[in-house]
């Protein structure tokens, strides 16, 4: 596997002087070797104004937070991250890499969860180059890479987890998104490591039942709600009824047998466990 390095390039500004002093150079030398009709001076100030001539062609720009991937004949040179006006060798063949924090969103992918319930799910992912030899000669294209990657590790996590969780102890897409964000990061930046891209955050942006469940799964969410919210009710109905019936004794307000205490019992839940407001019934007789 291809490693970056870094190499230098000279200050594009100061060596235009430089060029500019030894294109004058080889054309005064040209000239006066004309004069005296020497001809080996004459070959050595063409040879010389040809170099020069050629060397004008190694300008570039470097924008900032960009790189240039150099290759001389085929082979990796370095790279290049100062930014600037810069000369490098004119044979080099320069090749731009955005070192800038990009986006990937996926499209919408319709997967089956763990339970097999259809799904739709979508994900950003956040990147960027961290070794640009990896980027440009590991991998065809880089950007094609993440897109096709990044949506590949989506469906793998999506499989991997239920839609919501049955049990306390189950990890869900929508129940634990900090967990499942994290999990999607670390095997997108599996993926991706070999391209010389580093994941910064990936986020679940889209999920949602499938349309053909999506009302029957909505149903079942309604009845899983309403049972805990009865289950509650009821917890607390029988802690209320058992603190009453234990202040009466206490404070030996009235003795209870055990059929006037199942006939509260029975009053207070649904009193307390009914949906709409009780209707008593006002005894004026004797408590039997």
């Amino acid at each position: 596997m291809l490693v970056e390095k870094e190499i230098n390039a000279p200050n594009g500004i100061m060596f235009i002087f430089v060029l500019l002093l030894a294109q004058l150079g080889a054309i005064a030398l040209l000239i006066s070797s004309m004069v005296d009709q020497n001809p080996v001076l004459i070959v050595i100030s063409l040879l010389a104004s040809i170099i020069v001539f050629i060397c004008w062609f190694g300008f570039f720009m470097v924008n900032p937070k960009e790189a240039r991937v150099m290759q001389l004949f085929g082979k990796y040179a370095g790279t290049i991250h100062e930014s600037g006006l810069r000369w490098a060798n004119p044979f080099y063949t320069r090749m731009r890499v955005s070192l800038r924090v990009r986006n990937f969103e996926s499209s919408k992918l319709k997967v089956n969860d763990k339970n097999g319930n259809p799904i739709e799910i979508a994900a950003v992912i956040v990147w960027e180059v961290s070794d640009t030899a990896e980027a440009v000669f590991q991998v065809d294209d880089y950007e094609d890479f993440v897109s096709i990657q990044s949506e590949s590790a989506l469906r793998n996590l999506a499989t991997s987890y239920a839609y919501d969780h049955h049990e306390d102890n189950d990890i869900s897409l929508r129940s634990d998104p900090a967990i499942i964000s994290s999990a999607l990061k670390d095997e997108v930046q599996e993926r991706l490591q070999k391209a010389g891209v580093t994941v910064i955050e990936s986020r679940i942006s889209h999920l949602a039942y499938a349309p053909e469940i999506a009302n029957a799964m909505l149903r079942r969410q309604q009845a899983m709600a309403i049972i805990a919210a009865r289950r509650t009710i009821v917890e607390g109905a029988v802690g209320m009824v058992e603190m009453a019936l234990i202040k009466l004794e206490e404070r030996e307000i009235v003795e209870l047998d055990a059929e006037r205490k199942a006939a509260m019992v029975s009053n207070l839940l649904v009193v307390l466990c009914s949906d709409e407001a009780a209707r008593p019934v006002v005894n004026t007789g004797s408590l039997y």
